[in-house]
Parts: C-alpha cells; sequence; structure tokens
C-alpha cells in the first residue's frame, strides 16, 4: 500500500480500507485492511493500518492471534483495550460461525473426520480441557451441539449425567463426545479410557448409543471408534 501519510483521511478513497470494502467488497481487502477496520483509529504518528501491519507482524496469523495471551497483545504500543476486544470479538465470532452454520445445516455424521473438521479450528486452541456433546438424531443427523462447561474426564460422573441429561431432553437416539487437550497431543491418558469406558455403559443403560469419543490435539485427534474401542472394551 503506498504512503500517502499517517492519517488513513489523506489517502485515496480507494485506497481506504472501509471504502475499499464498500465498494469492492470486503474480500478485496488484504489481512492488514481487515484489522485496520476493526482498530478504526490510528494513533499520533500511526494509522490504524500501520498498527494492523504491527500486529501481523507479531501473530503472523488470525489462528496464533486467537490463541494468544493478554500480556502479548499489551506489548503492542497503541492497542488500548476497547481496541483488543474489537478483535478478540471479531475472532471469536468467526469460529461460532461454522458451528452456527452446522447446526443450520443438519449434516449427517458418517465419519470421525465430520466431527474433526468441525471443531479442530476452535478446540485445538483452547489452553483449558472442553467438553462438547454431539446430539444426533436415528439418522445420524446432528441435532444439537452441547458445550458441558468447567468438565473433564477427572470429574466423570458430573460429566457424564450432564451428557446424557442433554440426551434426554433432546430425544437423542445416539451422541458423540469430544474434548481437547490443551498439550497438544490427542493420545488418550489412563482416564480418559475410563471415561470412555463408563460413557459407554452409562448409554447402553439409557439406550442412547455412544458412537465415539474424540481427543483433540493440535492438528490431531484420536477417535476411539477408529482404534475399535467404542464396545466397552476400552
Amino acid at each position: 500500500m503506498k504512503n500517502y501519510g499517517n492519517s488513513i483521511k489523506n489517502w485515496p478513497d480507494d485506497e481506504k480500507p472501509r471504502e475499499k470494502l464498500l465498494k469492492y467488497g470486503e474480500h478485496t481487502l488484504s489481512d492488514t485492511e481487515l484489522l485496520a477496520i476493526l482498530l478504526r483509529t490510528g494513533m499520533k504518528g500511526e494509522s490504524a493500518v500501520d498498527i494492523a501491519r504491527k500486529i501481523l507482524q507479531k501473530f503472523g496469523t488470525f489462528r496464533n492471534m486467537s490463541h494468544t495471551s493478554i500480556k502479548k497483545w499489551k506489548e503492542i504500543k497503541g492497542l488500548g483495550d476497547a481496541k483488543l476486544c474489537q478483535i478478540k470479538a471479531a475472532l471469536e465470532i468467526g469460529r461460532r460461525f461454522r458451528e452456527t452454520e452446522m447446526r443450520e445445516e443438519k449434516p449427517k455424521i458418517s465419519k470421525p473426520e465430520d466431527v474433526v473438521g468441525f471443531i479442530m479450528p476452535r478446540m485445538r486452541d483452547l489452553k483449558k480441557e472442553v467438553f462438547k456433546v454431539f446430539l444426533l438424531d436415528s439418522k445420524n443427523r446432528i441435532m444439537g451441539i452441547e458445550e458441558i462447561e468447567d468438565g473433564t474426564v477427572n470429574q466423570a460422573n458430573p460429566i457424564i449425567r450432564e451428557i446424557f441429561q442433554k440426551g434426554v431432553e433432546n430425544f437423542s437416539a445416539s451422541v458423540i463426545c469430544a474434548h481437547n487437550h490443551p498439550s497438544g497431543d490427542p493420545e488418550p491418558s489412563r482416564e480418559d479410557r475410563e471415561f470412555t469406558r463408563t460413557l459407554v455403559e452409562a448409554g447402553g443403560i439409557l439406550n442412547i448409543k455412544v458412537l465415539d469419543h474424540i481427543i483433540i490435539g493440535d492438528n490431531r485427534y484420536y477417535s476411539f471408534a477408529d482404534h475399535g474401542l467404542m464396545d466397552g472394551a476400552v
């Protein structure tokens, strides 16, 4: 982008991010320009585009921005709490968009990759363990997706009760459970295996089949179903 001075107001309309978006569409904007629109304003001596460029130089990708600590963001001069909140909110909206889209489409789950492709972008970067439950109908179509708050496999009984409570409330024929390993390594622990065995047994009692338990790592996953471990023989 050409330099027309520190103030974007002095730039030609075709170079101003907001005007460019309105005239040509958001898909024509660079990552820097999109960030500049979120920032709205710059600071003395630096435009919003200058600050956006610094952010991208520091973090590299939007994915890196989404899981970087607030402390790292605070190192960027000209980025106050308001601007930071705007960027963080936009990143979260982007992550949730796909989830909403999937719910509306009610896609059929036929293999672990169908679930993994959906949740990997969000769950691979979480710093704490989070549980998600896919509620399926008799044709394995998604009826809903629930997140179990503050749950871990080390608290198996409370999680299992909540999973099947949601399954019963939604008349689910089956469920698929998934959680992340913040370490990035999806290999199941002893607790993961014990939890899965208990989960399958509880599903059998309630007549809600547990199709899979998937562990999400950093661009890797472990599927108990893929390993033939969903019949209680974990």
